[in-house]
């Protein structure tokens, strides 16, 4: 009588990530860009770089084309605010759902449901090899604990998101974590579950894991000193005013975890409504600008064309530049954000 697998329909092994890295290399030029670009994070976390910390780009990453002419956008943008500010290119290839939905460019590359997902881990890489050759670096959230074994070589910043913040398994897999790395707020504005998750994630941890050739192993780590808050709002409202960061600094200081904020103009701090987000994003720059260098950086959901489109649809109906996930803002109110946070700072 079979007791196992009632309920798995299709069960396809996948490339290890060995053969993955092998098939779509890192160069060397890449490897030190990654490096260089990981300790600016650092140093900027630890106050040793005075530069503002942004994290800016699309909600998700769907159509790689429009995403590489972004990125040439934002490369160009970047080189010239470098003084002030550090910008870093979202790259979010996995989505945490409420309930269902489109789950990824990784989990499903062609937007149809057939979820490829070894074809989505090569579309990632290949995408990421694109930006990092355009000297931007690039950030994600990694959601899937297996996913860093084969896109984390090329990923300079990386979050974990508001849903999975209290998760064990995603504070043990950040604590093995080569990169710095942000923990956001829970969905209902609990900060207290990021702390717990900085602290867990900067001590040593032994886990479940795959190791390079695919294989089941146990993972211990030494822990990610690289890690910090971010503030994204929650049930009970937005937390980017003075009065929230305040509080949130005397919790990190209270629980001896890093007390380097980011704060992201975005989700609940904006109510969801890119119309929002850059008074939002006006608000947190201003206070770094006034002098409160608790505030390392911000997080700004930005694409092409703005707001975001509904999907599923027929492929060939999306608009070009355009999310299919939360909404952005545009271009063109992009460019004068930063311009204006270089000009403050």
């Amino acid at each position: 009588m079979q007791v196992s697998d009632l309920n798995i329909t299709k069960n396809v092994p996948l490339p290890s990530p060995a053969d993955m890295m092998n098939e779509i290399s890192r160069s060397d030029e890449q490897a030190t860009f990654m490096s260089q670009s990981r300790e600016v994070i650092r140093n900027i976390l630890n106050g040793t770089d005075s530069r503002f910390l942004l994290i800016v780009g699309p909600c998700s990453i769907h159509d790689t084309k429009a995403g590489i002419e972004y990125a040439e956008k934002l490369a160009a943008l970047a080189d010239q605010v470098k003084d002030k500010v550090y910008i870093v290119m979202r790259v979010y290839f996995e989505k945490p759902r409420t309930t269902v939905g489109w789950k990824g460019l990784i989990m499903d590359p062609n937007l149809d449901g057939s979820d490829d997902i070894a074809a989505g881990l090569r579309k990632a890489r290949t995408f990421l090899r694109q930006v990092i050759d355009l000297r931007l670096p690039t950030a994600t959230e990694l959601l899937d604990p297996i996913t860093p074994q084969y896109i984390a070589d090329l990923i300079s910043w990386s979050a974990i998101g508001a849903r999975t913040t209290e998760s064990q398994t995603h504070r043990q897999m950040a604590s093995g974590l080569s990169m710095p790395l942000g923990f956001k707020n829970t969905t209902t504005g609990d900060l207290i579950a990021a702390v717990n998750a900085i602290n867990a994630a900067t001590q040593p941890q032994t886990f479940l894991g795959v190791s390079d050739q695919g294989v089941a192993s146990a993972v211990t780590t030494s822990g990610n000193p690289d890690c910090h808050i971010i503030l994204r709002g929650g049930d009970n409202g937005p937390n980017y005013s003075a009065e929230h960061v305040a509080s949130t600094v005397e919790k990190l200081t209270s629980k001896g975890a890093c007390s380097s904020i980011m704060i992201d103009a975005s989700h609940a701090n904006c109510e969801k409504n890119h119309e929002l987000m850059p008074n939002v994003y006006r608000e947190i720059f201003k206070q770094r600008a006034a002098g409160n260098t608790k505030i390392i950086g911000a997080m700004l959901e930005s694409h092409l064309a703005a707001g975001a489109q509904k999907f599923p649809q027929p492929l060939e109906d999306l608009n070009y530049g355009q999310s299919i996930t939360d909404r952005c803002i545009d271009w063109d109110t992009t460019v004068q954000l930063v311009t204006e946070t270089q000009a403050a700072l």
